[in-house]
């Protein structure tokens, strides 16, 4: 099943430790489910590419699929595409979650393979995209990123679906709320949609729709330039159920 109008979840969360497991999908993996519209069994995409396509994480994340009731694949880009399909692969889910870790390599290989155009396919089509980290800022404009090295950098090569900027880990890491202050205030960005840890933004098209959040005292913020200065609005999420 597809949704109606292009819809994504850009999040800074996801995952729970696991009791027998090394992790659970959260409310916010649930949540993307739940925008498509699911009426049967889950099929759900994961890309690790800005992990590199750990061999490790694909064993664990197939664990927690099979907890949550999902149908997982997995599409892989090292050292070639798993399949020899990738749109109609992507086009047969209901959801497709990127992983975090390096959003310039994931940008980089992504572009390699000509992916920029299939997920703008993907995404009219009415699968959801979603995805946490790196996973989230792919699909804007840019945001900041430790890909290049310790010291936050911006990225601003995205793939543009949704026309902002984005923060992730807002609250977890100090140097990114004022980085994404500065880079709106010089233009660098443009207005910038951020998640603290465990919030996740919902998208209609290119609207922002909603934020919603699996652990308690969160929040999503709006930060825009006004007068050459950036002004931050807060915006309180919903509770998903199972939240923390």
């Amino acid at each position: 099943m597809t949704t109606p109008e292009p819809t994504i979840l850009a999040t800074s969360g996801g995952y729970f430790s696991g009791v027998r497991t090394s992790f659970e999908f959260g409310p916010l993996v649930h949540h993307a489910v739940d925008l498509a519209g699911v009426t049967g069994r889950p099929r759900v995409c994961h890309l690790g590419t800005a992990g590199g396509d750990q061999t490790g994480f694909r064993g664990e994340a197939d664990e927690a699929a099979r907890l949550a009731g999902f149908d997982l694949v997995h599409l892989r880009l090292f050292s070639m595409p798993n399949v020899d399909d990738v749109e109609g692969f992507l086009l047969d889910q209901d959801v497709v979650w990127v992983g975090g870790g390096s959003v310039a390599n994931l940008l980089a290989v992504w572009r390699v393979h000509g992916l920029g155009a299939v997920f703008r396919r993907v995404w009219e089509a009415g699968v959801v995209l979603a995805g946490v980290s790196a996973g989230s800022i792919c699909w804007y404009v840019g945001g900041t990123t430790d890909s290049f090295g310790p010291e936050l950098r911006p990225v601003t090569d995205g793939l543009g679906l949704l026309p902002f900027g984005n923060g992730v880990h807002y609250d977890s890491e100090a140097a990114r709320r004022p980085l994404v202050h500065r880079l709106v205030a010089d233009g660098s960005l443009p207005t910038t949609h951020c998640t603290d840890d465990g919030v996740g933004l919902v998208y209609r098209g290119t609207e922002l729709v909603g934020a919603v959040s699996e652990r308690a005292g969160q929040a999503a913020y709006v930060v825009q330039a006004v007068d050459g200065a950036a002004v931050e609005e807060r915006i309180e999420p919903v509770a998903l159920p199972g939240s923390r």
